[in-house]
């Protein structure tokens, strides 16, 4: 590609990731499933990086273990798959380092047979992974897979760098609000917890003129004989207590 053809092309690339971007961000407001953004980031980027056919995401589990969490078909799950089986691939090399890596079929083939086999038989000609490190729970690889023989230049790479690292971003931040929403709901849980275990107490409390700890203990021997949750063994005896109907 020559210089003015690159100035040309540039415009209207950058249009695209902007596009991309700006979809993602939307959905951002009203998803809540990581999984279902995850799949955005993998649709988009096939609109975002020229020359991409199809796409998956990577994300590694806390041992290490490569699982495809997204993709645009299944026959591109199976190359992921391949490279999983295989221990090493463009898609593991690229999360495991956190370097991007842009590779040929032909250039695959001498570093994974198997994988490049398939792909070629796939009609796949070219590879593009990027690192995706979101936070601790959340890291992989976007896996870009195109059917021309030489289909990603430095551009792509570029492009795929300047989308990866704005997606990140933006998936850090839902990440931490997630978080942040999640614990809100576990310590409301736990007041609501702690608030009918002692409604339960001070009514045993009166009924029978005994202690607070007392009362807990009894509670605690009621629920260990049942087999069931002191919290719900609390709102039960509150419900009775009160002529209130389950």
């Amino acid at each position: 590609m020559t210089d003015h053809e690159r100035d040309e092309t540039w415009p209207s690339v950058l249009d695209e990731v902007t596009g991309a971007l700006e979809t993602l961000t939307a959905a951002l407001d009203s998803v809540e499933d990581f999984t279902v953004l995850l799949r955005q980031v993998c649709e988009q980027v096939t609109q975002a990086v020229p020359g991409v056919d199809e796409a998956t995401v990577t994300l590694l589990t806390d041992d290490g273990s490569p699982t495809t969490i997204a993709t645009t078909s299944e026959v591109v799950t199976e190359l992921d798959h391949d490279q999983y089986a295989g221990g090493d691939g463009p898609c593991l090399r690229a999360a495991r380092t956190g370097k991007l890596v842009r590779i040929s079929v032909d250039d695959a083939a001498d570093l994974w047979p198997a994988f490049a086999k398939d792909a070629k038989a796939a009609g796949f000609g070219s590879f593009l992974s990027a690192p995706l490190v979101i936070d601790a729970d959340h890291s992989g690889a976007v896996n870009c897979y195109s059917a021309r023989r030489h289909g990603f230049a430095e551009l792509d790479e570029k492009l795929l760098d300047l989308y990866t690292s704005a997606v990140t971003a933006a998936l850090r931040a839902y990440s931490r609000y997630q978080r942040a929403h999640d614990t809100t709901d576990q310590l409301r849980t736990a007041l609501t917890t702690r608030a009918v275990i002692d409604q339960a107490k001070g009514i045993l409390m009166a009924i029978r003129q005994i202690s607070a700890d007392e009362a807990f203990t009894l509670l605690v021997e009621q629920s260990q004989r049942e087999n069931i949750k002191l919290r719900d063994l609390a709102v039960r005896f509150v419900d009775h207590a009160t002529g209130k109907q389950p």
